[in-house]
């Protein structure tokens, strides 16, 4: 199976010797780490067959938040430290999306526009569900940021859960939202714009933005996506997921790439072919800046409120008079990790013995050939 470290063991020299200095740091990293990812350059661990003596060898992973090889088993672990937050109501998925001209500044500006992203969306999100008309009351939010298309093309956006009513000023009064209704998305779009073009006037970039931006309709979404577990089931594939997966790579040549995906509007499969160079620079896009926090909490998700959070969902527990929705949702998630993290022992694929620890092995610092 093609992999996306060969396309950057064959061709990232090329690449990096092209752009030189002009490569963020964040980039060379993200390509270095996946290179190296389980090969004998970060070391590893050896197991050996008592019975036919053939000897396997395991090596470390890079835990780069980019590589399509370290993301599998953190969603389920996200998924357990997230099951406390959960409200016994409906949810909402709520997505804000920036136009193309501006993700064209956003690109060159990351962490300035991904910044203001996440807190104007926020902030124009809270301001209109508090007006009574809506909801009138303090909503929470858990915000994840997104940003390629199905084609890897660049395509800013933020994902938001949030429950389906909020919480009174009283402090214990929960307001349900109408049945399939959150907010007005116009009236939410329109916000957003403002609050985002206000933002920006005083900045260094605000030239660099046509004018037509500020007149033209942003996208604002609006979906319900059920409730509790589910709903954290349903964002955490946004949370983890990179770019591309290995498995939807299917050819390498000198000169072009060729991987699958599935087309928005019917659901069919498609290929896209792209020269090498175009392939490893919409791959690069999407690597977030060092340290940048892609998954955020607001109002009610906020970490200052996690208390009144917590008393919250026991008084909705209690009024609604169902099953301890949190005892299930424990239940359920400790069965799954218990089906995810009991490793079963290690078999030879020689002969199906039990393997045995071997030495470890000592980390080369070396990029595989």
């Amino acid at each position: 199976m093609i992999e996306l470290a060969d396309i950057f063991r064959q061709h990232g020299q090329q690449y990096r010797n092209k752009f030189g200095d002009r490569i963020p740091l964040s980039h060379l990293r993200a390509m270095r780490d996946i290179q190296r990812c389980r090969t004998e350059a970060l070391g590893g661990q050896t197991y050996r067959c008592p019975g036919c003596e053939h000897v396997l060898y395991s090596y470390h992973s890079c835990r780069n938040r980019h590589c399509p090889k370290c993301q599998n088993e953190n969603a389920q672990r996200w998924l357990e430290k997230q099951q406390h937050n959960l409200l016994p109501v409906p949810y909402f998925l709520l997505t804000f999306t920036l136009p193309d001209e501006l993700g064209k500044v956003a690109r060159s500006h990351q962490h300035l526009i991904y910044n203001l992203l996440f807190r104007i969306s926020a902030a124009a999100t809270q301001q209109l569900a508090a007006d009574p008309r809506f909801i009138g009351g303090q909503i929470g939010m858990m915000g994840v940021l997104h940003t390629w298309g199905r084609t890897l093309v660049y395509h800013p956006h933020v994902h938001y859960l949030v429950p389906a009513g909020g919480l009174a000023q009283d402090g214990t009064t929960w307001l349900p939202a109408r049945k399939n209704f959150l907010l007005p998305v116009r009236a939410l779009s329109r916000l957003f714009r403002g609050k985002f073009h206000q933002a920006l006037r005083n900045e260094t970039i605000y030239p660099q933005i046509p004018a037509r931006v500020w007149k033209q309709d942003w996208v604002v979404h609006c979906e319900p996506v059920g409730s509790g577990l589910g709903a954290l089931k349903y964002l955490a594939p946004y949370i983890f997921r990179v770019a591309i997966s290995n498995n939807r790579i299917l050819k390498l040549d000198q000169h072009q790439v060729t991987f699958r995906y599935r087309e928005t509007e019917s659901g069919k499969e498609k290929r896209c072919t792209l020269g090498v160079g175009e392939f490893i620079r919409r791959f690069l896009q999407h690597v977030l800046p060092r340290s940048f926090v892609k998954v955020r909490y607001y109002g009610l998700f906020s970490p200052r409120l996690r208390k009144r959070l917590t008393s919250l969902r026991q008084h909705l527990e209690d009024i609604s008079r169902v099953p301890n929705q949190s005892q299930e949702t424990d239940e359920h998630l400790q069965t799954e990790q218990s089906q995810c993290t009991s490793r079963s022992p290690i078999r030879c694929p020689v002969c199906s013995c039990i393997m045995q620890l071997g030495p470890l092995i000592i980390a080369s610092g070396l990029d595989p050939p």
